[in-house]
């Protein structure tokens, strides 16, 4: 484990990210067990922090930290101080981690922490821990870098035909965010096949295009509805009970009842996001401009 450590993190330069990964993760789960055993009114936990009985989240506390380790690593750049980019990218994975632990709050701009749309906050998690995985890993979005590495001693015919491939990827993330199919779109800038992958599948049947191309095509939304609540029902009941366990389900003491809650949340968020998209703007040259089917400007609702 320590070779490979040296040859594969130490050696490509990697350990900073590495520690900033670790921090991260230890940040994170600290932050949650301690906001846990505050719910809980544990005796000998600290609690909030109330200055004239004011509650600072520790949103305010990640971004400080961000800001001054973010500071700090830009200013010594160019000074091969690795001991110094150690210990500032550790912060910085600290303060990310603080940050986002409330990224609902600052979305929502609301205490949303122990509601369901708290729950965004451990989606932005995370993502950022697969996004500096797979960084960490040595892959590279799109191979952006090699593209954009020019030198006078580069064949410019094969750096043409990489910023081509390069483009042409980018076409295909685009058409897979379009899908709706975010995981898949995200990893597939690291992992190209995926991309192509996600392009020719069916769209998700809520996303921008199925709202483009399935609307006068009901066979094929309905495909997309069926496909869509069939793949993504036990995927989004894992979700949902790691999400409970993790951000904390309100009132439930045993296990039955976290399973049945999740159940029960899988199909609600089924029911409410598992719909056909809504018609395209309409083309016919109409005073209102607005979608097919919404009401009119001055139309009572």
């Amino acid at each position: 484990m320590s070779d490979w450590i040296r040859r594969e993190i130490v050696d490509q330069g990697r350990l900073p990210l590495l520690c900033f990964l670790l921090g991260f993760v230890l940040a994170f789960v600290f932050i949650r067990i301690s906001v846990r055993l505050i719910r809980a009114e544990v005796r000998w936990w600290p609690g909030n922090i109330t200055p004239n009985g004011h509650h600072v989240h520790h949103v305010v506390f990640g971004v400080i930290l961000m800001v001054l380790s973010g500071g700090g690593l830009i200013a010594i750049a160019e000074d091969d101080n690795r001991l110094g980019a150690v210990v500032l990218a550790t912060l910085f994975g600290i303060g990310a981690a603080l940050t986002l632990d409330e990224f609902a709050l600052i979305f929502y701009l609301n205490d949303v922490y122990w509601e369901e749309q708290g729950r965004v906050s451990v989606d932005a998690v995370f993502v950022a821990i697969a996004v500096t995985g797979m960084w960490l890993m040595g892959l590279r979005p799109l191979e952006l870098g090699d593209a954009t590495n020019f030198d006078d001693s580069g064949d410019w015919v094969e750096r043409a035909a990489l910023v081509f491939v390069v483009l042409f990827n980018l076409v295909l993330a685009a058409i897979v965010l379009a899908k709706g199919k975010i995981w898949t779109g995200l990893v597939g800038m690291f992992v190209i096949p995926l991309l192509w992958v996600g392009a020719i599948r069916l769209s998700r049947p809520g996303a921008p295009w199925a709202r483009w191309r399935y609307a006068k095509r009901p066979r094929r939304m309905q495909r997309a509805l069926e496909r869509e609540r069939r793949l993504r029902r036990p995927a989004v009941r894992a979700k949902i009970f790691v999400q409970d366990l993790i951000a904390g389900a309100p009132t439930l003491e045993t296990v039955r009842e976290s399973v049945e809650h999740s159940r029960a949340a899988t199909e609600r968020e089924l029911d409410r996001r598992v719909r056909p998209a809504p018609p395209p703007i309409s083309s016919r040259r109409d005073p209102s401009g607005t979608m097919d089917g919404l009401p009119r400007s001055g139309t009572p609702t």
